[in-house]
């Protein structure tokens, strides 16, 4: 049977396939961004087995995922765009030109527009994805790395790590709302479902902001071990009563009670954790490590890494996508 009959032949079937035309093992996938290796990696989610390599461009780094799970978009440093990758085909179906250099993406609830963080030119720009057209460019503050969409799509947050800032654009126009402080050289950007609150990580600063979303101001802040633990990604659990935290410089996560706002456990992985990704059922914790080219698929009951499987280069974000 050729390649081509043999990928159609594995199209038709319910489990998705690799190129090779092998069944793939598992319903679920990790998607690592690999920044110096310009791809993106997908491993299945049980066994850890390479699934494909996926070219997308010069120095991927954050990523977003559509509802279904059929779109991955990685922000592309170097190239000044957004890759949008079709998981099925395995290749970039569409760049989106986003400006100078985008740290991350975040997309809106039906993946009609995009917005990333424009790092070297201290800006927030968001992208029709359709007709690739540019909805606005907002300037924000100093050295923009995190970017969020509020769960209700009226709003965006952009962190600003040189100027410990938060940027509150109206996610239709790009209006600046507000902007507000929180602890020094701040990165990711949680929401819980309902929007109320938003946890921003603060890698210089060693905290956690707790922030609440309708007067955009910070509720608390969590002192995360002696501020020198460097964190990072973040994953809120199911229930939203914990906050799973990449803390780089520690190889570690920090597991937080966001009652109490302390940190209960902590689990070794490895070296310089940055994105984490929580299953569904909140039972499974995986980090990119981006010194040791690798992903700690962690058991949240016991509290312990269960494997470790191999993506090789520097990961910087992953995704777990049906």
């Amino acid at each position: 049977m050729s390649f081509r009959l043999a990928y159609l032949a594995c199209v038709a079937l319910i489990a998705p396939c690799t190129r090779s035309g092998a069944q793939q093992p598992s319903a679920r996938r990790i998607v690592a961004s690999d920044e110096p290796g310009d791809r993106l990696v997908v491993l299945d989610a049980s066994s850890g087995q390479v699934l494909a390599t996926i070219p997308v461009g010069g120095r991927p780094r954050g990523m977003a995922v559509s509802a279904d799970g059929k779109r991955v978009f990685v922000a592309l440093g170097k190239d000044d765009a957004v890759g949008v990758v079709d998981l099925s085909s395995q290749h970039v179906v569409r760049r989106l030109e986003v400006g100078k250099d985008p740290e991350q993406v975040a997309i809106n609830a039906d993946a009609s527009t995009a917005y990333v963080s424009n790092e070297e030119i201290a800006m927030a720009t968001a992208v029709d994805v359709a007709s690739r057209r540019r909805r606005f460019s907002t300037a924000v503050g100093k050295e923009p790395e995190g970017v969020g969409v509020s769960p209700d799509g009226r709003k965006v947050y952009v962190t600003g790590e040189s100027d410990s800032s938060v940027t509150v654009l109206d996610a239709s126009t790009g209006r600046r709302l507000k902007a507000f402080n929180v602890g020094a050289r701040p990165r990711f950007i949680v929401f819980t479902r309902d929007g109320s609150r938003a946890y921003i990580s603060a890698e210089s600063g060693g905290t956690v902001s707790e922030v609440d979303t309708r007067a955009d101001s910070v509720r608390a802040t969590i002192v995360i071990g002696d501020r020198t633990t460097r964190p990072t990604g973040m994953a809120l659990s199911p229930d939203e009563k914990t906050l799973y935290l990449a803390n780089g410089r520690a190889n570690e996560v920090a597991i937080i009670d966001l009652e109490s706002r302390t940190t209960t456990a902590t689990i070794a992985v490895g070296e310089r954790p940055w994105g984490v990704a929580l299953s569904p059922d909140g039972r499974t914790l995986y980090t990119a490590n981006g010194r040791s080219g690798s992903i700690s698929v962690i058991d949240v009951a016991a509290r312990r890494v269960t494997s470790t499987y191999t993506v090789g280069g520097r990961p910087y974000t992953v995704l777990l996508v049906p």
